[in-house]
């Protein structure tokens, strides 16, 4: 059928939604404080609350300190009020409440990884039941490009990770990828932005319910390497973070507003 449409490259689509986004798309003028908070609501309201388990972290100005809620309160019932700032002992140096003892693996990779400035750990439940099969998580959808060759995986739990040498599994099994995939445990994303990790780590639970479903249906079919790449390209770019983020912070504050008090 003749058309009068001008066929042009799709890296040039890209380019100029890479670059639209970037203009469009301020970066959140939210405190380390309220990030968190509205971090641990949208987890929350993605399937990512389970009681007091997991950890939404934010590198400190001052070295080895690092910003996390208080352990007392589940991700959907944490306000901006209930973030404390800590240091790698888990002492807590601003706030008042008490730091999640499982939170010293967040001390080794900050440490490791001078990149990393926020890190976003949960007890979902398809990422927790496919952690139960020992198999690394696979991003083979679209919606989930922005994981693809982005996930390691420890394969051995190395029990509650109170200790330091969960910390140094965790840290090697993420090396210098942005996620990582826990057996018998759960997801992590440690980023640049805590936009970013959010992102991710809602990401990560998707890609984890669409894996269990599909394996329930038949064998996982990868996509094309080249194609993977592409959309993990379009995925990671800044303003593509930041718009997603600011679509789940509106969601979150129309749910409940009081989380930035």
């Amino acid at each position: 059928m003749p058309h009068d449409l001008e066929v042009r490259d799709k890296a040039s689509y890209i380019a100029a939604y890479t670059e639209k986004t970037g203009r469009s798309v301020s970066p959140s003028h939210w405190t380390n404080r309220q990030k968190i908070a509205l971090v641990c609501r949208i987890l929350a309201m993605n399937g990512h609350a389970s009681g007091l388990a997991g950890q939404v972290t934010l590198r400190g100005e001052q070295p080895g300190t690092f910003w996390i809620h208080d352990y007392r309160y589940g991700l959907e019932e944490v306000q901006a009020r209930d973030v404390l700032l800590i240091d790698s002992d888990m002492r807590v140096l601003e706030g008042d409440g008490m730091a999640n003892p499982g939170a010293r693996f967040h001390a080794w990779i900050y440490a490791n990884r001078p990149d990393v400035n926020a890190i976003c750990h949960t007890h979902p439940i398809f990422a927790s039941a496919l952690a139960m099969l020992e198999v690394p998580l696979i991003a083979a959808h679209m919606d989930t490009m922005g994981l693809y060759e982005e996930v390691g995986f420890l394969k051995e739990w190395p029990g509650i990770p109170f200790g330091d040498d969960e910390g140094r599994l965790i840290s090697g099994a993420l090396g210098g990828k942005r996620c990582v995939f826990l057996a018998h445990h759960g997801p992590l994303a440690a980023c640049a932005t805590i936009e970013e990790a959010c992102v991710l780590l809602v990401a990560m639970e998707r890609a984890a319910r669409l894996q269990t479903i599909a394996l329930a249906a038949g064998d996982i079919r990868p996509v094309d390497p080249a194609r993977g790449m592409e959309g993990k390209r379009l995925k990671q770019t800044a303003g593509s973070y930041l718009a997603w983020f600011a679509h789940y912070a509106r969601v979150a504050i129309r749910a409940d507003g009081n989380c930035v008090l």
